[in-house]
C-alpha cells in the first residue's frame, strides 16, 4: 500500500510564496503519475496540476497557470508544488495523488491520496 505524506503548508500573505512536498516511501514512485487537488472549504476537490510518470509533462488548471509549478525527484521518491504570487481564493487544503495507470487527470482516476495539508493566503 503507498502512503503519501503532504507537507509545506501554512499562513501566508498575498503574493507570497509556498513550496509543497509529497513523499511517498515506495519503490515504484517513479511509476506513478502525479498530481495535486485542492478542495475549499464549501467546494468540491478540484484539479491544480500533475506531472506523467515518464517524460515529466506538466499540466496545470487555467487558475494557476504562470503561478504555480510542478516537479519531481524519483531519486527522492518526492513531488513538489512551488506557489508563487498566492491569492486568498488559494486557499484551501491541498492534497498529493498518485496515479498507476489512467488516461486522464480526474480525481477518481487516482489510487492513492494523501492526508492533505492546509494553505491559508491572507489579504
Amino acid at each position: 500500500q503507498v502512503q503519501l505524506d503532504e507537507s509545506g503548508g501554512g499562513l501566508v500573505q498575498a503574493g507570497g510564496s509556498l513550496r509543497l512536498s509529497c513523499a511517498a516511501p515506495g519503490r515504484t514512485f517513479s511509476s506513478y503519475a502525479m498530481g495535486w487537488f485542492r478542495q475549499a472549504p464549501g467546494k468540491e476537490r478540484e484539479f491544480v496540476t500533475a506531472i506523467t510518470r515518464h517524460d515529466g509533462d506538466t499540466y496545470y488548471a487555467d487558475s494557476v497557470k504562470g503561478r504555480f509549478t510542478i516537479s519531481r525527484d524519483n531519486a527522492k521518491n518526492t513531488v513538489y508544488l512551488q506557489m508563487n504570487t498566492l491569492k486568498p481564493e488559494d486557499t484551501a487544503v491541498y492534497y498529493c495523488a498518485a496515479q498507476i495507470s489512467g488516461s486522464s487527470w480526474s480525481v477518481d482516476e487516482y489510487d492513492y491520496w494523501g492526508q492533505g495539508t492546509q494553505v491559508t493566503v491572507s489579504s
